[in-house]
């Protein structure tokens, strides 16, 4: 089974070094490393360049931002399996690929999600996001796996989607709402650490931002069904209280 992992990036020297040792290191053996770069000029592509044997997929030019990278690599994937993981991000252990693709082997789910930890620029662990059991009402009740945990069979974007680009910083919300929420698609949870998430993201850099997602998550809702989306928008951030250390 090949997995496909994609790595978007832009002006991200100080990160992508570890990031991409994270993905070369995993012990499966059957992984496509897709790198979308959106044309850095910080010296990042120099770090990328000295691992390119073990990339099979390297592109750089202007995009649309991140959700458009993201759909750039899982255009261009030919594993069965997609996965994201950003270039501030990295696996949490050598043999998180593994595990996935042994989730996949033993169970009929189209979808895997798992654990993450939020760190610091110290690598400190400063909030342990534990996932669940995706139920069918889980997203009324603001239910969100993390995203850099997410792995799918790729046809399930070729029938149902990919990223659009009409939600902001809440395009991986919307897409994890449509696929699990609306379609009903099946699901694992896989209770385990996939990923170490450096802290900073757009959607809570400020209090604009963070208004903004909410808008955005608000439309994703209603898009998809969600019932009582109000409702859904106030218990996703509540839930995220009993998250940090």
């Amino acid at each position: 089974m090949k997995i496909s992992v994609v790595t978007i990036i832009y002006n991200t020297k100080d990160t992508i070094k570890r990031c991409i040792e994270s993905v070369i290191s995993q012990d499966y053996n059957n992984i496509e490393y897709i790198i979308i770069d959106g044309g850095s000029t910080d010296g990042s592509l120099q770090i990328i360049n000295q691992y390119k044997s073990h990339i099979q997929v390297l592109v750089s030019e202007p995009d649309q931002g991140i959700y458009d990278a993201m759909n750039k690599g899982i255009r261009l994937a030919t594993g069965e399996i997609v996965g994201t993981l950003n270039a501030d991000d990295f696996f949490a252990d050598q043999g998180v690929i593994s595990e996935v693709a042994q989730a996949f082997s033993d169970n009929v789910a189209d979808i895997i999600y798992g654990n993450l930890d939020y760190i610091n620029s110290a690598n400190k662990i400063i909030r342990k996001w534990k996932s669940h059991k995706c139920g069918k009402n889980s997203f009324n009740r603001g239910f969100m796996p993390p995203h850099p945990t997410f792995y799918c069979k790729r046809y399930l974007f070729e029938k149902h989607g990919f990223y659009s680009l009409d939600y902001g910083s809440a395009a991986d919300y919307e897409l994890m709402a449509r696929f699990m929420h609306k379609w009903q698609i099946s699901s694992l949870h896989l209770n385990k650490v996939m990923v170490n998430m450096q802290v900073g993201g757009v959607s809570n850099s400020n209090l604009i931002n963070r208004i903004k997602a909410w808008s955005f998550d608000l439309k994703a809702m209603r898009e998809n069904n969600v019932f009582l989306p109000v409702l859904a928008i106030v218990l996703k951030p509540l839930r995220k209280i009993f998250q940090f250390l």
